[in-house]
């Protein structure tokens, strides 16, 4: 036993043993040397080059296939435009709205050498003291007879007034009520000698004529003084209490169209009245006045009944304020628009309901709405029938307010206030088209990544073409419709629907779609194109070595 056990303590080694054999082990490891890293085999140069026709054509189809195939497919078209052209309309420097009124004087009891002498002399009184530049009087001897006159003067669009020199013991004017013709009368000494350079009398009629144009000369000076453009104005009346009438005159008044649409509209609380005799009423006191309208607008008419229709505001005695809120436009049937053009809508309301005697908006039984129409307050008829007779009032009523709606002067005689009226339009629609055009050429400038399609260049040849023939044309109808097509295209160019899409389309968006696209596909191209060239730097420096 104890001899068995010696041999088992003695087969077990001890600590220290064990640490030196480790040692050992460890030195004799350390004395090795190191085995050698197995390197992959060298490439051949077929490789190499392979690799790098691989990453050029890739490079290759990004640059000459893929940026042309991008920038075609991506780059903003932008029409040439006329733009200091169109910076020129807008600044007024290309045409100025001046006007030519021609004013024949007829004087059957003079001699010709002394009517020429007194047109000199006015024409010269008139040209001194002019303070406003968009009218240009001219005066000429008439050479009709007095029978003729107003037949044939009246009738000749390029004479605006007629002036009629009458003797007589004072010296008086006075407007016609129905013809554009200013009757005058002279004492006999008043004519001036052919050899005066002045006179009192021609210094009378210049002040008569300036008279009779002056809410003509008012409006003009208005429109240009509300416009963007650097034209020498007149002055407007001393008083803001003129201003503001002005302002408010022409605010009410309709956008200019070459057609209007009028409603006749019959509304009642009952089942009575159920007709009406509109048809004949608007043939016999409107249609006169729409006939004479007929070289500047064109007019279609329709009309209905409403049984039934209460009215937005149920007082019997209406005050200033219920006006605003009688139309139920709700319930009731106002047509809009019909085929493109502005509809002026006329409504006769038959009921108890009055407007107040403190009102300030019109009659006691009608009111205007500007921009959109009157409205008239009518008693219940006896009948189930609403007669012509009784719509007289109504309709006359309706054609003034439509006057007003239009924008049509409201002293002088008819003819004399739709020649005006032709005048006033066509200003207001050469400023219109002239600063479309200004706005237009702005916003090209200002936003050089806004597209300009054709449709936009064609546009804007258009519009200038017409106003210059409207500049040409001042002051009769054609001049009128050369301004409004030239307003029209304008602003049709100026509202085309690509360009204004694109004008809340920022630069940022833009950087947000490319980015996603761009970073997985440019990414691995820029990678390989980098690892090729430090391969063909590493080739090249073990060249330059080798020697």
């Amino acid at each position: 036993m104890s001899s068995v056990s010696e041999t088992r303590h003695r087969s077990v080694p001890s600590p220290a043993e064990t640490a030196s054999a480790t040692a050992d082990t460890k030195t004799i490891d350390t004395t090795k040397s190191p085995a050698k890293q197995k390197q992959p085999p060298p490439e051949k140069p077929q490789d190499v080059q392979r690799r790098s026709y691989i990453v050029a054509s890739f490079w290759f189809i990004v640059l000459f296939l893929g940026l042309p195939i991008w920038w075609k497919t991506t780059t903003i078209y932008r029409a040439d435009l006329p733009l200091s052209e169109m910076m020129e309309w807008a600044d007024g420097k290309t045409c100025q709205p001046v006007f030519p009124l021609n004013v024949a004087i007829d004087a059957p009891t003079l001699k010709s050498d002394e009517v020429e002498n007194l047109v000199r002399i006015t024409q010269q009184a008139l040209d001194t003291t002019d303070d406003f530049k968009g009218h240009r009087l001219e005066l000429e001897v008439s050479q009709h007879s007095s029978a003729d006159l107003t037949r044939n003067l009246i009738q000749d669009s390029n004479t605006t007034l007629i002036i009629r020199l009458s003797p007589g013991d004072v010296t008086t004017s006075s407007l016609q009520s129905q013809n554009p013709i200013l009757d005058i009368t002279y004492p006999p000494n008043s004519i001036p000698a052919p050899d005066a350079v002045s006179s009192d009398f021609a210094t009378y009629l210049a002040t008569q004529l300036r008279e009779a144009f002056s809410e003509e000369r008012d409006v003009m000076s208005y429109l240009l003084a509300t416009s963007s453009m650097p034209f020498e104005q007149r002055p407007l009346g001393s008083s803001q209490t003129f201003s503001d009438s002005l302002s408010k005159r022409m605010t009410r008044s309709l956008k200019y169209s070459q057609t209007y649409h009028l409603t006749f509209s019959l509304f009642t609380s009952g089942p009575t009245p159920s007709g009406w005799d509109i048809e004949t009423a608007i043939d016999e006191y409107m249609k006169p006045i729409l006939d004479m309208l007929g070289p500047i607008h064109n007019f279609t008419i329709d009309t209905q009944v409403q049984l039934y229709a209460a009215p937005g505001v149920q007082s019997q005695v209406l005050s200033k304020e219920d006006l605003s809120s009688f139309i139920n436009a709700a319930e009731w049937p106002l047509s809009p628009s019909i085929g493109g053009a502005p509809t002026v809508n006329f409504v006769v309301y038959i009921g108890n309901q009055t407007i107040g005697v403190g009102s300030e908006t019109g009659t006691s039984q009608s009111w205007l709405i500007p921009q959109w129409g009157s409205v008239y307050l009518l008693p219940p008829p006896p009948t189930g029938n609403v007669p012509s007779e009784l719509l007289k009032q109504p309709i006359l009523t309706f054609t003034s307010h439509l006057l007003s709606l239009l924008g049509t002067p409201q002293s002088g005689p008819l003819p004399m206030r739709f020649s005006t009226l032709t005048r006033i339009r066509t200003a207001d629609l050469l400023l219109r088209a002239s600063s479309s055009l200004g706005s237009l050429a702005r916003l090209s400038l200002a936003l050089p990544s806004i597209s300009i399609p054709s449709s936009v260049a064609d546009g804007v040849a258009k519009s200038m073409h017409h106003l210059q023939l409207a500049c040409s044309n001042l002051g009769g109808t054609d001049g009128l419709e050369h301004a409004r097509i030239a307003d029209v295209e304008a602003e049709r160019a100026f509202f085309e629907k690509s360009m204004v899409g694109q004008l809340y389309f920022p630069d940022e968006h833009k950087i947000a779609v490319y980015l996603p696209l761009l970073g997985p596909v440019g990414v691995p191209l820029f990678i390989g194109l980098l690892n090729q060239i430090k391969a063909w730097r590493k080739g090249r420096m073990g060249n330059v070595k080798e020697p």
